[in-house]
């Protein structure tokens, strides 16, 4: 089997073609859009990529005419020697990973479904709508803190009209961006739908929203970041594979625990700490409030927020992976 490892860029790719004995057949440029068309003409192969924005893309290429593909970490390809000797260029590149392929059986990232990517660019580009908002909105604020002007209270969605309604002749570039965050807002008010209606046609994401503080949003989120239950065992790597389990730092007799980890996707672990407080605060009945508070009372009110947050991971891994709803029930979280 022959080795074609593609060093990807935004316009033009480098392509370095080994056989099975390491001997270099091919080296050549090619315009990252014509990467299809490529893989389509030649032979089984192995196609290797480095993760980056067109890696899923390229390897749904490869996939299709019939390749065998492995998408490599960027994380992990400093240790196979891509830019050693602090030289990177594409050649190298295409030369370190086509050789490393030849010798050992490189391990790959999970290549997400398209449904998978579709969903997270959906909740991708609501993150920048809310980003934007926030940047234009305090920066509103700020104008007004200068002017000694104290707005009546209310939430963002209404800062344009407050200020309309308090402020006499205001300038015209505040005004212009008020209007930025009026369109933002309606812009908001669409996405926020449409992370609704994904969630809602979803049969397995409506039984995720049973759970107590989970929404649409974290419900979309989590299982867009998992993509396929089977690839996970068992609670413990789910949460593992989010970041919400401790640390360690060890060595000979010495042990030490640290916090969370933090791997994995940063949105998918805030949506479930903020689901976890959201469950405290609106179900006090329910069992996982009376654990947390358990919990804050030895570690603090943090503490027990993403310990909450670890727990709704592994309901919410139960729940997906034998298709049922949450049930509270005394002492534990059940599922029927």
């Amino acid at each position: 089997m022959e080795h074609v490892a593609i060093d990807l860029g935004g316009q033009d790719s480098q392509i370095c073609v080994r056989s099975s004995d390491g001997t270099v057949l091919e080296e050549r440029r090619c315009p990252t859009i014509l990467l299809s068309e490529y893989l389509r003409a030649r032979p089984q192969s192995r196609v290797v990529v480095e993760t980056c924005s067109e890696a899923f893309r390229v390897a749904d290429a490869a996939v299709e005419a019939g390749h065998e593909v492995r998408v490599v970490s960027a994380t992990l390809v400093r240790s196979l020697g891509v830019g050693a000797r602090r030289t990177k260029t594409d050649r190298r590149d295409a030369r370190a990973l086509s050789e490393v392929s030849c010798r050992i059986e490189l391990p790959s990232v999970h290549i997400p479904s398209a449904s998978s990517r579709e969903r997270k660019a959906l909740c991708s580009m609501r993150d920048a709508l809310v980003r934007a908002r926030t940047q234009v909105s305090n920066g509103v604020r700020g104008w007004l803190r200068t002017q000694g002007v104290r707005l009546r209270s209310g939430s963002v969605d209404t800062l344009p009209a407050r200020v309309r309604a308090q402020v006499r002749n205001v300038p015209s570039y505040v005004t212009r961006q008020l209007d930025t965050l009026d369109a933002l807002t309606r812009s908001l008010v669409a996405a926020d739908h449409d992370v609704r209606y994904a969630a809602k046609t979803d049969p397995t994401c409506r039984r995720l929203m049973s759970v107590p503080g989970v929404g649409a949003n974290t419900a979309l989120r989590f299982v867009t970041a998992l993509d396929e239950i089977g690839r996970f065992p068992n609670a413990h790597k789910v949460e593992a594979y989010l970041g919400l389990t401790p640390g360690e730092r060890s060595s000979s007799q010495k042990q030490h625990r640290t916090g969370i980890t933090k791997a994995g996707s940063p949105a998918v672990r805030h949506t479930l700490v903020q689901a976890a407080w959201a469950a405290r605060r609106c179900r006090r009945q329910d069992p996982l409030h009376h654990w947390a508070t358990a919990v804050q009372k030895r570690r603090g009110k943090r503490v027990a927020a993403v310990a909450l947050a670890r727990k709704l991971a592994g309901i919410l891994y139960a729940i997906w992976r034998d298709g049922t709803c949450y049930e509270p029930a005394p002492g534990r979280a059940a599922m029927r």
